[in-house]
């Protein structure tokens, strides 16, 4: 019985593993300026991208890598407006790759 159980201990079963897919068709962007007219993520900037609004934190360019908010977009040709106090401070057409992360300076 031992012998028994020892060969059972010894056999080990094979489980399926669960494949990854490939990588989710995003792009993200992270805007960065100056902190002394941004406020660190305390003065939001409105972007537009392709006719879709939302506000965004910026973040000044030390901490863009570590601490910088990344805000998901479609990948592909994109026209991105960024407005600070109802004015254009960014406007430019990007093309975005799958995964890409987009570093925008403002001024």
């Amino acid at each position: 019985m031992l012998a028994i159980a020892f060969l059972m201990i010894g056999c080990k079963a094979n489980y399926p593993v669960a494949q990854q897919s490939g990588k989710e068709d995003m792009a993200y962007l992270v805007f960065v300026g100056p902190l002394k007219t941004y406020g660190n993520g305390s003065k939001p900037v409105q972007v537009e991208v392709d006719g879709t609004k939302f506000d965004a934190k910026v973040v000044k360019p030390k901490t863009a890598n570590r601490k910088g908010t990344q805000y998901g977009v479609a990948t592909g040709r994109r026209n991105v407006t960024v407005k600070f106090n109802g004015q254009t401070v960014y406007q430019k057409q990007l093309f975005l790759s799958s995964q890409e992360t987009k570093i925008i300076n403002l001024p």
